[in-house]
């Protein structure tokens, strides 16, 4: 379930090949703004999506009721939904790139003190999901005080299915709810806050059974009453475990409208400047610390759309890819900087905006401008790799789903040389490893290693030793630029 449409996928569980998946609706999914840097949706437009998707998956694959025997679920991270004693909404969902809470979370961060803050819930506050319940408080008392549950996005579309108000683990600390040092709930900021503890919901494992399908969710989406939920994850999490990203050393990257690199670490570590964001992993059980470390970059695929649309005339994606790739290594001295797509994390919430630097009008084209952008989102994203391995998150093996950027050839094999390591792309999505998840979750595969049976490498990427250094000494030089940058913005802020 993501902001824009829901996905359903449908897996053989013998096999492990995936079998039909649909999406719905066609068109995104609306957003409301009711203010400026508001950003809503209904969370029962979430679950009427999901029933129009289960319809379109029957009509790729006609299946039976009871063919289905376990439901996992992946939904957009960060977002808040306040529940009545009925179970119903209270009012719409503030979803994750809402950023009315930024002010609540900045405060938090300075009053209890940033040490304390990084030492026990390894971020800031921030604009997480905690902070949006201080601001529902504040801004509206009378919804506060009706309020029995808050729930993630996800967890809402589980209660839908079973009943069952609760969440995960991995949930409690993506809101920042969860006190890593003390291993309990962060009453430390919920008391700072001034929010009742009895509003968060019950936790359990990701794995697992979380409830049984319902009667009247049953009908509706056309399977068996009782059959079991038995995984749930946020969208970054899940897509790692999409890749079988589960142990230290191995890192996933997504690079769709923004870019995520997400490691996982055995350490309880953090970022001085909460540059980058650790949570509890799915596979974070008692005695077996697994943090997923997230590092993510705003500016991404948004930006080859920007070029296909403002000076491609919607040419295909594939045919700016090859012309970008006949421009030799670093654009023949053009530099991207990716940043126009909202404030980024990694470099302290500044927003200097994108930048293009050193065109010139008798030597470059718009393959250039292609190129130049594919390096910069790269150059980004190992940035922000360079923050992880402080961490002790060293870059070793790097995979990612055959999808939006990583279509393109140029794009994966700058990474490849960048990073210098190995990437490896397969053939799967966030709804193919939720099924997965719910197969490990049902107990039907006995071993991790089972659930990932039919998922196969589409393509391997291996560094090239000549490009290699070529292409570290371009970023170098990118990263000086980025220090004028920021320098920059210090000035103008």
């Amino acid at each position: 379930m993501g902001s824009s449409s829901v996905k359903v996928a449908l897996l053989d569980a013998e096999t492990g090949k995936p079998l039909a998946s649909a999406y719905s609706p066609v068109s995104e999914m609306k957003i409301h703004a009711p203010q400026a840097g508001f950003a809503e949706q209904d969370p029962d437009n979430w679950w009427q999506e999901l029933i129009n998707a289960t319809k379109l998956l029957r009509q790729e694959i006609p299946f039976a009721k009871k063919d289905i025997g376990a439901i996992g679920i992946s939904y957009q991270m960060h977002g808040l939904v306040c529940i009545d004693k009925n179970h119903r909404p209270l009012r719409p969902a503030i979803i994750w790139c809402d950023s009315r809470a930024v002010e609540y979370g900045a405060t938090a961060f300075e009053k209890i003190g940033q040490a304390f803050c990084l030492e026990h819930f390894l971020n800031s506050p921030g604009n997480f999901t905690a902070s949006k319940l201080k601001w529902v408080k504040e801004h509206e008392p009378e919804i506060y005080e009706k309020t029995v549950r808050v729930l993630l996005p996800g967890d809402y579309m589980a209660l839908k299915m079973t009943g069952e108000a609760i969440t995960t683990f991995s949930g409690l600390s993506e809101g920042i709810f969860w006190d890593f040092k003390e291993n309990e709930i962060a009453r430390s900021l919920l008391d700072f806050y001034g929010i009742d503890p009895s509003l968060i919901a019950p936790a359990h494992l990701s794995f697992g059974e979380q409830g049984r399908l319902q009667a009247s969710a049953a009908e509706e989406l056309g399977i068996s009453a009782g059959t079991p939920v038995c995984y749930r994850a946020g969208d970054q999490p899940n897509n790692a475990f999409s890749l079988q990203v589960l142990e230290p050393g191995e890192i996933a990257a997504t690079a769709g409208t923004s870019g995520v690199l997400y490691g996982i670490s055995d350490q309880n570590a953090h970022d001085k400047k909460s540059r980058v964001n650790p949570f509890l992993h799915v596979n974070h059980a008692p005695g077996k610390t697994r943090l997923g470390v997230l590092m993510c970059l705003n500016g991404t695929g948004i930006l080859n759309s920007w070029l296909r649309r403002e000076f491609f005339n919607q040419e295909s994606y594939e045919s700016m890819n090859n012309g970008a790739a006949l421009v030799p290594v670093g654009g023949e001295g053009i530099f991207c900087y990716p940043f126009g797509n909202g404030a980024e994390r990694i470099l302290e919430n500044n927003n200097p905006g994108a930048q293009i630097r050193g065109l010139d009008f008798n030597r470059h084209s718009r393959y250039h401008l292609a190129r130049a952008a594919q390096e910069g989102i790269v150059f980004a994203l190992m940035y922000g790799a360079e923050i992880m391995e402080t961490m002790g998150l060293p870059l070793q093996r790097i995979r990612a789903g055959f999808a939006n950027m990583f279509l393109s050839n140029l794009f994966a094999e700058t990474f490849s040389n960048l990073s210098n390591c190995p990437l490896e792309l397969y053939n799967t999505n966030g709804a193919v490893g939720a099924a997965r998840g719910a197969g490990l979750g049902a107990g039907y595969y006995k071993q991790v290693k089972d659930c990932f049976r039919g998922m196969e490498v589409i393509r391997r990427v291996e560094p090239v030793k000549i490009h290699t250094g070529r292409i570290g000494e371009i970023y170098e030089r990118w990263k000086k630029g980025l220090q004028d940058l920021n320098k920059n913005q210090s000035v103008n802020s």
